[in-house]
């Protein structure tokens, strides 16, 4: 079953090219690909991220989304 939570996502970084994908990078590269996210309750400023994702994790992110047929 492809669900694509953060959780599986993480799994599939983790499996697939060796690293685990923070939640705040899963949200980014979402938010790069017009994908709805939610904000964070700790967010400090609603329109900057503190912790994007690294240029050279963002393919590999993109992968795991488009395996979960998110985009």
């Amino acid at each position: 079953m492809k669900n694509g939570t953060v959780k599986q996502i993480q799994e599939y970084t983790k499996s697939h090219y060796g690293f685990i994908a923070k939640s705040c990078w899963i949200a980014d590269v979402k938010e790069k690909c017009g994908l709805s996210v939610k904000s964070a309750w700790n967010r400090e400023n609603q329109n900057e991220r503190k912790n994007p994702c690294p240029a050279d994790k963002i393919e590999m992110l993109k992968m795991a989304l488009q395996f979960y047929n998110l985009i």
